[in-house]
């Protein structure tokens, strides 16, 4: 049995978390605002749920991450970058920009997909992560073409740890150069780990990885503790890779 919390009661252990059935679920409850979502990341803990669902906070073990050296760039992708970068230089139609649109772009990872319904992400979970973006705690990275934003990706960030939410495309390979700045961003200024949180194929592709929990949470505990990164702007990520 799960323990129930309300708005007050902070929460459990993580090793407390379940182990079968529903591995890693941790507890159930409280709210989705700002206070609450920051405590839980500095905690290794992070909320999904579906639709219908009370607010479940999880805490998984092994748990997937991506390690920001490790990130793998497809020789296609490179030769994206470089026609994007190429574009952003010279006032081209393709620019990436970081939070520009923070709440267009968790809208856009919500809407439904060509293959399925819409994700997890509600109108309450959109609320509690605006709440964060406007205190500095969390980021998109947007890529736009002609002054359409065509693909996404956004996070949570304290200190040098980036938690990774969720990404969306609308052209081809949209997702991927919006993480690649990214990755070559936090890369740059001393990011090590992407908390992934789901091991998904997908992620795997892309040089994420499972590692267990004590692991991540000595990373986290560590990493946390670091200044927060004041300025958030766009460098070129094949040069930050170098």
């Amino acid at each position: 049995m799960i323990p129930w919390l309300d708005t007050h009661t902070p929460f459990p252990d993580v090793a407390t978390a379940l182990t079968t059935d529903a591995p890693g679920l941790l507890a159930a409850g409280a709210d989705l605002s700002p206070q609450r979502l920051l405590m839980a990341y500095k905690h290794g803990i992070f909320p999904w749920f579906s639709e219908g669902q009370p607010i479940l906070w999880w805490s998984t073990d092994p748990r997937m991450v991506l390690m920001t050296e490790q990130f793998r760039v497809s020789d296609s992708l490179k030769k994206t970058l470089r026609k994007v970068q190429r574009s952003m230089d010279h006032g081209g139609r393709w620019q990436v920009r970081f939070d520009s649109a923070f709440e267009q772009v968790m809208r856009a990872c919500a809407a439904p997909r060509r293959d399925g319904p819409g994700t997890w992400i509600s109108d309450d979970i959109i609320a509690g992560y605006c709440g964060l973006h406007q205190m500095g705690y969390a980021h998109s990275a947007e890529l736009w073409l002609d002054g359409e934003l065509v693909g996404g990706a956004y996070g949570v960030s304290i200190g040098r740890m980036f938690y990774g939410e969720s990404m969306f495309a609308r052209v081809s390979d949209g997702s991927k150069i919006a993480l690649a700045y990214l990755v070559g961003f936090l890369r740059r200024h001393g990011v090590k780990m992407i908390d992934c949180q789901q091991e998904t194929g997908h992620l795997a592709s892309l040089g994420a990885a499972p590692i267990p929990r004590a692991a991540f949470l000595a990373h986290l505990r560590n990493s946390i503790e670091l200044p927060q990164i004041s300025v958030w702007e766009p460098i070129a990520p094949l040069a930050a890779a170098s």
